[in-house]
């Protein structure tokens, strides 16, 4: 009986994984987008509402504010803030200003030419990491918020009777 070979890559298929940092960036994003007053928002009241180390949300601010996404302010009454509308502000943006390029699939390459077949699956690789793109560069944090309060309102109580 003969062994059949399959490329590592479809056993992992798709081994997107977004680091912690990545994550926090998304949710410290999503929580200035949520603010609507304009003011801005203490390290510590954004860490508390997502639960965010203070101390590591401010490295991650600072990338974000070097990458334009947001903007800080001094003094007592200030913060941080979105450095334009939440409307602009797409989920591919953040995560390329953390993480980098958004690659969903493995494309290791061992230097040696590979396992045979692995050309054929380029295209495929291509496709997923385009649509994951896709999707994350069509998907504001805007429309993120109002997923969220529809969800949210859907799930309140309702004592009407």
């Amino acid at each position: 009986m003969g062994y059949i070979i399959i490329p590592i890559e479809l056993v992992y298929m798709v081994d997107m994984r977004f680091s912690k940092k990545c994550q926090y960036a998304l949710r410290a994003v999503f929580e200035l987008a949520c603010r609507q007053d304009g003011q801005p928002a203490k390290i510590q009241d954004i860490g508390r509402a997502q639960g965010i180390s203070p101390r590591f949300l401010e490295v991650i601010l600072n990338e974000l504010r070097h990458a334009g996404i947001v903007e800080s302010r001094r003094g007592n009454e200030g913060g941080y803030l979105l450095a334009g509308p939440a409307e602009s502000i797409t989920v591919g943006e953040v995560i390329r200003c953390v993480q980098g390029p958004i690659a969903v699939a493995g494309q290791q390459r061992d230097g040696d030419g590979g396992i045979f077949g692995d050309e054929a699956f380029e295209g495929l690789w291509y496709e997923i990491d385009k649509a994951v793109s896709d999707v994350c560069d069509g998907r504001t944090f805007a429309e993120m918020v109002e997923s969220a309060r529809q969800k949210r309102r859907q799930m309140a109580p309702n004592y009407v009777i």
